[in-house]
């Protein structure tokens, strides 16, 4: 069956549809905008200050939602995502996939090159998937794409990919896989991720590692009329009070994160405009389940309840959130609702006597160094110090971070014992949103399943929901894992965030995704 993109939204397979992502959830609310005269702009180069550094900009071995941010400003893939989250065409022209679903057929887009010359073509895609699924590459990537089975080159503008059996999330998947020079993969090897080389309207200028990262026009990009500015430089500004300060002087033309309890001051101010979308982004913390008290799912019960979850959303998100009442975001496909874990102290503390605990015990927190992660950790400090639990919180810049919960290759040699995180399923899809968080295949390093989590039914529920091609089948067997997690309660379910950004009022084009992505492809400058 042959599928052209001018009807996309009908995906082939029906569990790659989006059930979340209808009327428009995310589209931005702008606020401040009126009756503010339009701020002066000197160049046509753009600041954006964020809360963290990036970690690599290799698009095979990121999981930061930042990293993603900065590689998709100067790469792109066969398919991509709109602001919606919804499947959209990017380099191929067409697809078709056979009736088993099982061989995928794309025909390409033609007379594109990568920003070192190199034609963009089928043989280019081989070797990108070939590089993914590389066993000796360790990429992060690979594990979505452990369906492939082979990748064929029928000609210059007709690939191939045959899988080993039907994956409702394979074209959420392809949507994720950016393209890399053959030739900048040959030349940098390991080292890609230093030099980036795509087919993006940005090319890679830069980058000091703690101070910013720069790209510049691509001048031979193939879509006419983009790119509009001539720079784009990232800076990462962890303290909050500092990005809001250089919104207001014009030293950043964007802003993100901008601190929730700013807003009132900033907006319609200074030429400032807020921008508010709704999230896929689920905030919460995970308890090592290999490590004592953790291993006994009452006092997981019991820390869930000692969190007042309406207070965290007013104290540290100043009301900008919702309750996390599931595994995933509302927004996200195959959402199923859950009871909350409301908070109870009394209960905690019976839970707690329960397991034999009832003078509480100590841990640690760990979390990124940015002000509000540090604000949220300290409440979390504070909720659980009145059921006798006390934390040492512990905030690391993101890079050092990540390097300390991946660098454990078994679960014994893992340290962290509570971590203060966030997750948002950049693919878009219920896959996304369960499998590298609660599979037993996906402890680190090889995933995200940082409680490491393991229930032999949740691993056989997911391993059953990406070989259904029908949605309603795939919705309830999601339902199932959903509600046995829940139940489990490997993390403390916090809440999902509202995507609060600003601007100056004379940008435009700039836009952060449900998934919390920054999308700078239509940046614009307004005179």
């Amino acid at each position: 069956m042959k599928k052209r993109f001018a009807a996309f939204t009908a995906l082939v397979l029906a569990g790659a549809m989006f059930a979340g992502c209808s009327g428009g959830a995310g589209k931005p609310q702008q606020q401040g905008a009126a009756d503010q005269p339009t701020a002066k702009k000197e160049g046509n180069g753009i600041t954006i200050a964020v809360n963290a550094n990036f970690v690599t900009l290799d698009p095979h071995n990121a999981a930061d939602t930042l990293s993603i941010s900065g590689y998709r400003t100067m790469y792109q893939g066969l398919l991509g995502f709109d602001q919606d989250m919804k499947v959209v065409p990017v380099l191929a022209e067409s697809y078709e996939v056979s009736p088993d679903a099982k061989v995928y057929t794309f025909k390409l887009k033609e007379n594109i090159k990568f920003h070192d010359g190199t034609p963009f073509n089928a043989e280019a895609v081989k070797v990108n998937l070939d590089r993914v699924k590389n066993k000796d590459n360790n990429l992060k990537m690979a594990r979505s794409f452990a369906a492939v089975e082979k990748t064929e080159v029928v000609d210059a503008k007709t690939v191939k990919i045959t899988l080993s059996q039907p994956y409702s999330a394979m074209l959420n998947k392809l949507a994720m896989l950016m393209i890399i020079s053959p030739q900048a993969l040959e030349k940098y090897g390991k080292d890609i991720g230093q030099h980036p080389v795509g087919t993006g309207p940005f090319k890679y200028k830069e980058w000091v590692q703690g101070d910013r990262m720069t790209i510049e026009k691509n001048a031979d990009y193939w879509e006419k009329g983009l790119p509009k500015v001539d720079t784009i430089t990232f800076k990462p500004v962890p303290e909050n009070g500092s990005r809001v300060a250089m919104l207001k002087t014009g030293e950043a033309d964007f802003v993100y994160p901008l601190p929730t309890e700013q807003v009132e001051q900033v907006n319609g101010k200074n030429g400032v405009v807020v921008d508010k979308t709704p999230s896929t982004i689920a905030r919460y913390i995970t308890m090592n389940m290999t490590k004592k008290p953790f291993d006994d799912v009452r006092v997981r019960q019991a820390i869930n309840y000692a969190i007042n979850k309406d207070a965290y959303i007013k104290v540290v998100k100043s009301g900008f959130a919702e309750k996390l009442d599931s595994t995933m975001s509302s927004k996200t496909q195959f959402y199923a609702k859950q009871t909350p874990y409301d908070g109870n102290v009394e209960k905690a503390k019976a839970l707690l006597k329960e397991a034999g605990l009832e003078n509480g015990f100590k841990a640690e927190i760990w979390g990124s160094s940015d002000s509000e992660t540090v604000k949220g950790m300290q409440f979390v400090q504070q909720q659980l110090a009145a059921v006798g639990i006390t934390l040492d919180v512990k905030p690391m810049e993101e890079g050092t971070l990540s390097n300390e919960i991946n660098s454990a290759k078994t679960p014994q040699e893992s340290k962290v014992q509570m971590w203060y995180v966030s997750w948002s399923p950049s693919s878009a899809d219920a896959d996304a949103a369960t499998r590298p968080l609660f599979a037993s295949e996906m402890f680190p390093p090889n995933g995200a399943n940082t409680a490491y989590y393991k229930n032999d039914k949740v691993d056989e529920l997911i391993a059953k929901a990406n070989k259904l091609s029908n949605a309603d089948e795939q919705k309830a067997v999601y339902a199932d894992v959903q509600a046995q997690i829940y139940k489990d309660a490997p993390w403390v379910f916090l809440a999902v965030d509202q995507i609060v950004s600003g601007k100056k009022n004379y940008l435009e084009g700039v836009k952060v995704y449900p998934d919390g992505s920054i999308n700078v492809r239509e940046a614009e400058i307004k005179k």
